[in-house]
């Protein structure tokens, strides 16, 4: 149990943490509304976070469909995705995907939750005038969590795709939720290069002026070698527009060995940040790569809280 002396007695951790993370400016109240969601703008791999956040000209895995619906129109057959990262303040964001191709249609499903712990209840107790707290015996388990779906056509380079997506916000009592859609086309050629928009989060109205964050993007990636030979070297460009909020480029580099169906790469990531966020401008990551199996890594620093996130995922495309 625990006790305070002040007025916040009783007010769980689980809750200070969920305050915190809005507090340090992940999304500020801009022109009378809030942007009512972090959780969907995090980048959905471990690969793109690696990168920067990159994401809408990154095609062929499963985890895509979270920066741009078009992007798993590439998938051969099947893809499947998951991470998991020890986020914020003892908060901590999984994700996983899958994509499977029929002809020329390709279909995903993918999961994001943001998970910020979970404490006792904690209320103020009367005998002590509420100068100090006890249990009432319930737990308390904020979160937020996103369910996608997505269905892309492709024909010839060129593909189209459109993901419907559901987020639900819980703290405490207070829920909010909200349904919104995503569009968006890639013109991939061969393993060369891929050119990737995408429009996200239209839609999304989850009450009381909270609106999931309108984004725009757009990004061009170009490999420099055969992606399925020894050497792998690839960059990536891409502009991200976020509703009221100044825009972002991304740049991002991965590049390594792979022999025999076995290799590692690793990957840098820079990317201009609005002033609303404490998240260091750097990315790193690295990659193990097991025949059609990879392991990846992504970090990332934030300096006002310390330390910074590290991002662990895997990657299956049979």
């Amino acid at each position: 149990m625990r006790r305070s002396d002040g007025p916040t007695a009783g007010r769980p951790t689980a809750l200070l943490v969920a305050l915190a993370l809005l507090a340090v400016g992940l999304f500020g109240r801009l022109a009378g509304q809030t942007e009512g969601s972090i959780l969907t703008v995090l980048p959905g791999s471990t690969r793109a976070a690696g990168l920067g956040g990159a994401g809408a000209a990154l095609v062929g895995d499963a985890g895509a469909m979270f920066a741009n619906p078009a992007g798993i129109a590439t998938i051969r057959h099947l893809s499947l995705e998951g991470s998991y990262e020890p986020y914020l303040a003892g908060s901590a964001v999984s994700t996983a995907a899958l994509a499977l191709r029929v002809r020329r249609w390709t279909w995903g499903f993918g999961a994001q939750t943001l998970d910020y712990g979970s404490e006792p209840e904690i209320v103020p107790d009367p005998a002590t005038g509420g100068r100090r707290g006890m249990p009432t015996g319930a737990s308390f388990h904020p979160y937020e969590a996103l369910a996608t779906t997505s269905l892309v056509y492709r024909h010839g380079f060129a593909a189209l795709g459109v993901t419907a997506k559901y987020d639900r916000q819980q703290i405490g009592s207070e829920v909010s939720d909200a349904w919104a859609g995503d569009v968006g086309m890639a013109i991939a050629v061969f393993d060369i290069m891929a050119i990737g928009v995408s429009v996200q989060n239209l839609g999304g109205d989850m009450g009381n002026g909270a609106l999931l964050p309108r984004r725009t993007r757009a990004g061009l990636t170009l490999n420099y070698t055969d992606p399925q030979g020894t050497y792998r070297l690839l960059t990536t460009l891409e502009g991200m527009w976020t509703r009221n909020r100044s825009a972002v480029l991304v740049q991002g580099i991965e590049g390594g060995i792979v022999t025999g169906g076995v290799g590692l790469v690793g990957r840098v990531g820079y990317a201009t940040r609005a002033t609303v966020t404490d998240a260091s401008r750097m990315t790193f990551g690295a990659g193990i790569v097991l025949g059609r199996l990879a392991m990846d890594y992504a970090f990332q620093a934030y300096d006002a809280l310390g330390g910074g996130t590290h991002r662990v995922g895997l990657r299956w495309t049979p």
